[in-house]
C-alpha cells in the first residue's frame, strides 16, 4: 500500500501510468525491491538510468526481459532473488551499463561470453553465489571492468588469466576471491603482478596449501603494507603438510615442516641495450635447485625463448641487450637441504635513447652557465650603470652652515620655476643673479624686489630660508 501511494503521488503516476505496478518511480530511478515480483516489470521507461529489482523471487533473467533499448541505464541491482539461470543475451539491450550486481543469488556458472556485451561496466558483483565453473570467455571484452568480486563461492582453480592477460581486463584494480576453495595459487605469477594490483587481491578464507612460495608472497605484501594482507592476517590460513587444523600462513616462518625463510630483496638499476647479471646470493649451502621467475610469469630454467635470459651455472640470471618490457622483479626460488628460500630483485630500466646519456650533465652544466651570467648581469647593473645626472651633482647646494636654523632647512621654500626656460642642469647662472640677503643663493634665481614706498618702507625683501618669509602674508586666526 505504501509502494502505491508513494507512486500514486509521484510525477510517474500523473503521466498515464508509465511507472511499472508495483514500483516507486522518482526521476530516472526505478526502486522495484522487495515488492514480490516474479519476473522483471513492464514496460520499462527508455530513459531509466538505475533499476532495483533486489529482493525478490527473479529466479530466471531470459533475454527478452528488456524487449527495448534502455540506452540510459548504468545501475542494474538483482541481487537476493534466488537467480539461477542467466541467459548470453540478458545483456544486448544495456550496453551502457556500468554497474551490475547479481551477488546473494544462486548461480552456478559463468557461461562463455556471459558478459562480453558490457563493454562500459565497471562494477561487477557477483559474490556469495554457488559459482564453481568460470568460463575463460567469460569476461571477454570487458575493457573498462576495474573491480570483480567473486567471494564466497566455490571456485577451485585460480583464474589466473584475469591477470596475466593484460589485454582481456586491462584496468582490473580488484580481485576478490576470498571464501572459495582455492587450494593453491601462482605464487610466482602472482609476485610478478604490479603492487597496485596485489594491494587488492584478496585471497583470505581459503583452504590453501602452506608452501614457502605462498608464505613469502604474503610476508612481502605485509612489509609492504598491501591492504589485502594486512587487514586479513587472521584469515589467512593454510593446511600444513600431513596436517588437518589450519594454521597463520605469516607465521610459518622458520617452523616446521616447512621451515620457510622470509625473502630478501634487491633493487638494481641498467640502461635500455645494457646487459646485467642479476645474482642469486643464497645463504644455503648445498643447494639443491633453483631457478628464476620473470615479470611476466616464465620460468627460466637454461637460455630464454627469445635468447636474452641465460640462467648462469652460479644461479645468476644473465639479461642481454635489455628492452623497456624487461623491467620489473624477478624471482630466485633456491630449494636448500633444511629450507626453500627466495630472492627477488627488481630491475629499472632507465630510457636514455630518446637524448642520450649526457643530457643529464649537459642540463647540469647549463643551469650552472645560467647562474653565473645571471648573477654577472646583476653586479653590472648594480655597479656600472652610468649616472644620468653626474653634471647636476658639481652645482648642487652645499651644505647648510651648522649656524642655520632647523626651521630654515626644513620649512625653506621651494624654487620659483614661474620664469624659467627649462634649461638643462649644466647651464650657466648669470653673476648675482641668484644672490640673496648675505650672499646666499636663492633657488629661485630671481633678483631682489625693489623697497616699497610708504610707511612700510622699511621693511626688507623677505628671506626665503626665513620661516616668517614663508607665513609673513598668511592671516594668523585666533
Amino acid at each position: 500500500s505504501l509502494l502505491l501511494a508513494l507512486s500514486l503521488l509521484s510525477p510517474w503516476g500523473s503521466a498515464g501510468g508509465s511507472c511499472p505496478p508495483r514500483c516507486v518511480c522518482a526521476s530516472n530511478l526505478l526502486s522495484c525491491s522487495q515488492a514480490n515480483l516474479s519476473a522483471v516489470p513492464a514496460p520499462l521507461p527508455r530513459f531509466a538510468a538505475v533499476l532495483d529489482l533486489s529482493h525478490n523471487n527473479v529466479t530466471r533473467l531470459r533475454a527478452d526481459w528488456a524487449p527495448a533499448r534502455l540506452p540510459h541505464l548504468h545501475s542494474l541491482l538483482l541481487s537476493h532473488n534466488g537467480l539461477a539461470f542467466v541467459s548470453t543475451e540478458a545483456f544486448a539491450h544495456v550496453p551502457r551499463l556500468r554497474h551490475l550486481d547479481l551477488s546473494s543469488n544462486r548461480l552456478r556458472t559463468l557461461d562463455e561470453n556471459l558478459f562480453s556485451d558490457l563493454g562500459e561496466l565497471e562494477v561487477l558483483l557477483l559474490y556469495n553465489n554457488e559459482i564453481s565453473t568460470v568460463d575463460r570467455t567469460a569476461f571477454e571484452n570487458l575493457g573498462r571492468l576495474r573491480k570483480l568480486y567473486l567471494g564466497q563461492n566455490r571456485i577451485a582453480r585460480f583464474p589466473l588469466e584475469l591477470l596475466r592477460e593484460g589485454s582481456r581486463l586491462p584496468q582490473l584494480a580488484l580481485l576478490d576471491l576470498s571464501a572459495n576453495r582455492l587450494r593453491a595459487v601462482p605464487s610466482g605469477e602472482l609476485q610478478a603482478l604490479p603492487a597496485w594490483l596485489r594491494d587488492r587481491l584478496y585471497l583470505h578464507n581459503n583452504p590453501l596449501a602452506c608452501d614457502c612460495p605462498l608464505f613469502q608472497l604474503l610476508d612481502r605484501g605485509r612489509r609492504r603494507h598491501l591492504s589485502a594482507v594486512e587487514d586479513f592476517q587472521d584469515e589467512l590460513r593454510c593446511f600444513p603438510p600431513g596436517a588437518t587444523a589450519l594454521v597463520k600462513i605469516l607465521e610459518l616462518a622458520g617452523k616446521q615442516p616447512l621451515n620457510c625463510s622470509k625473502a630478501q630483496e634487491a633493487v638494481l638499476e641498467a640502461h635500455l641495450g645494457d646487459s646485467v647479471t642479476l645474482g642469486c646470493d643464497s645463504r644455503w649451502q648445498g643447494v639443491r635447485s633453483r631457478h628464476w621467475v620473470t615479470p611476466g610469469g616464465e620460468r627460466v630454467l637454461g637460455d630464454g625463448g627469445n635468447g636474452s635470459a641465460v640462467l648462469l651455472a652460479n644461479g645468476s640470471l644473465q639479461l642481454r641487450a635489455l628492452r623497456p618490457e624487461d623491467a620489473g622483479t624477478y624471482s630466485c626460488w633456491v630449494a636448500g637441504p633444511l629450507l626453500n628460500e627466495t630472492l627477488y630483485v627488481e630491475l629499472l630500466v632507465h630510457n636514455f635513447t630518446l637524448h642520450g646519456p649526457h643530457d643529464t650533465l649537459n642540463t647540469a652544466y647549463t643551469t650552472l652557465v645560467g647562474c653565473i651570467l645571471s648573477v654577472v648581469l646583476v653586479l653590472i647593473y648594480l655597479y656600472l650603470t652610468p649616472c644620468r645626472c653626474c653634471c647636476c651633482r658639481a652645482a648642487e647646494k652645499p651644505p647648510a652652515p651648522r649656524d642655520d636654523s632647523i626651521n630654515s632647512s626644513v620649512l625653506s621654500t621651494t624654487p620659483n620655476h614661474a620664469g624659467g626656460t627649462g634649461e638643462p642642469c649644466g647651464s650657466h647662472v648669470a653673476p648675482g643673479a641668484g644672490t640673496g640677503q648675505n650672499g646666499r643663493f636663492k633657488g629661485g634665481g630671481a633678483p631682489p624686489l625693489p623697497p616699497r614706498q610708504g610707511p612700510k618702507a622699511q621693511r626688507k625683501v623677505s628671506d626665503p630660508d626665513s620661516v616668517s618669509s614663508v607665513f609673513s602674508d598668511t592671516p594668523i586666526v585666533v
